[in-house]
């Protein structure tokens, strides 16, 4: 694939982001352009290397390995080398409905299974998916995946993040009238309000919505199934449902100070900003971190998320607490290739942090004991202290606190990043649907369909906390399902 000799030729190349201290003065995408030259050349670096464990798509050790929608990487690589954009965009399109959303926000597995990264830099693999959608839109090559024949089926999609949208569209290809319900304003889920403007431009998931639209998906915000519309209503409209709602009961922090003002959970604080910088002068329940000593509490996406929304407000100073230890820079011996590797890394808000504040805001090996307020109500700091993790006399490893480590940190807002619970309780206890032992909806992988007739759930309402790009696997392979049981067989992918 690609040049036979391109990955001994040609060494890993990247567009220059925005300088941090520029971009934080605003809320646009922050990720430049390589000329076509240069992607050429990174196209050219994908090797022939017999099996392309990039679009495997496996769970290995508990963490994605290759890519979970098995995205066609080394002949889409080898078509860009060719300078064959439209005919890479068509390969791109046959397993991944949203290359726009995976191009920005997928933490690249594929490229962590690279063959080439055993022993080189990985290929660009994201950077080039992302330039080839981005190229169809321009240059109007993006289909509207519209039917060739209706069955007669209405099918109730609910919610509208990505699972929702890729079952959607997977449905409304095999001819069924879907309509999607969303309870926010805005039609997206995790992508309009869960990630921030400058690293996912709401624009394109609003020219994705509208494609959508074009192609015959109804979309319905401000409508909350199990809220203000009961959830028996859709069985007794649709002929299938598929439960798409996400994983969005947070996880919580129950110690002494928690009811101070100012602990907030990270959506929160991330669902009010995005409203306020799509809507001009939204105040509403807007929580702002200008001037203030923030912590986040909690590591990943969300962690990082928080930690460049709070450098654009103007916070003053910023920490951010992780109960793990910090990672090697460079693979562990538990950690082979070709498993995610779990290494050292800024992502672009501790880039952005370090470049304000002089160093990564992260602590590691520290946790929080009891928030500290004032006399008004207000938290005012956090009592830390060091931990290290040992086993038990049940051979689990838990942190046990160091003692006389114990400090406090200033902080006037605090942001809790510490990951989510399963699906709220409302349409379960409506529809009377089974959890599994992590409080998720109860759906085999493979079938997708839960213990209540023609209920059908996917994405991280099924499995728990994941990635976009699982999230727009389940949605796909739900769609299959459910089609398959509308009609006795199915076409979809």
């Amino acid at each position: 694939m690609g040049k036979p000799t391109g990955f001994m030729e040609f060494k890993r190349e990247l567009p220059q982001d925005l300088p941090e201290l520029q971009r934080i003065k605003h809320w646009d995408e922050f990720h430049q352009h390589l000329p076509e030259d240069k992607l050429k050349q990174q196209g050219a670096r994908c090797m022939d290397c017999g099996v392309p464990f990039c679009h495997v798509g496996r769970l290995l050790a508990g963490m994605a390995s290759g890519c979970p929608i098995n995205n066609l990487i080394p002949e889409w690589n080898d078509l860009v080398y060719r300078g064959l954009w439209k005919e890479a965009l068509e390969r791109l399109l046959k397993t991944n409905n949203f290359p726009e959303f995976t191009g920005r926000v997928c933490p690249a597995p594929c490229e962590g299974s690279c063959v080439l990264g055993i022993n080189e830099p990985p290929v660009t693999i994201k950077q080039i998916e992302c330039e080839i959608i981005d190229r169809g839109w321009e240059n109007g090559w993006v289909p509207v995946p519209t039917p060739s024949k209706r069955t007669g089926r209405k099918v109730a999609v609910v919610g509208s993040g990505p699972a929702g949208l890729s079952a959607a569209e997977q449905l409304n290809i095999a001819g069924h009238t879907v309509t999607v319900f969303e309870r926010a304003d805005r039609i997206g889920g995790l992508l309009m309000y869960g990630i921030p403007n400058m690293k996912l431009d709401k624009k394109i998931v609003t020219r994705r919505v509208e494609l959508m639209e074009k192609a015959g998906v109804k979309f319905v915000p401000n409508t909350e199934i199990g809220g203000n519309l009961p959830a028996g209503k859709l069985l007794k409209d649709f002929d299938a449902v598929v439960l798409c709602t996400g994983a969005t009961k947070p996880r919580d922090l129950p110690i002494e100070g928690r009811n101070l003002k100012g602990v907030h959970f990270a959506m929160d604080f991330l669902t009010a900003n995005t409203k306020r910088v799509l809507n001009a002068g939204y105040n509403g329940d807007f929580i702002s971190a200008e001037a203030k000593d923030v912590v986040v509490i909690g590591g990943g996406d969300t962690g990082t998320d928080c930690v460049g929304t709070s450098l654009r407000h103007g916070c003053k100073s910023m920490v951010q607490l992780e109960i793990l230890s910090k990672p090697p820079l460079e693979r562990a011996a538990d950690n082979p290739w070709p498993q995610w590797p779990k290494v050292y890394k800024l992502d672009y808000g501790q880039e952005e942090a370090a470049a304000k504040f002089g160093a990564d805001p992260r602590q590691y090996l520290v946790t929080a004991r009891r928030f500290v307020g004032d006399a008004h109500g207000q938290v005012s700091g956090i009592e830390i202290v060091n931990v290290e993790w040992a086993r038990d006399d049940k051979g689990r490893f838990i942190p046990k606190n160091v003692p006389g480590s114990e400090r406090v940190v200033p902080a006037q807002l605090v942001l809790l990043a510490m990951g989510f619970l399963g699906p709220e309780d409302a349409i379960t206890q409506q529809l009377k649907i089974e959890r599994d032992e992590r409080s998720n909806y109860k759906a085999e992988m493979g079938r997708f369909s839960t213990n209540v007739a023609k209920v059908f759930a996917a994405g991280d309402c099924r499995r728990g906390q994941s990635l976009v790009v699982w999230a727009i696997n389940e949605g796909r392979a739900a769609a299959r399902e459910c089609d398959r049981w509308l009609m006795g067989s199915t076409d979809l992918p």
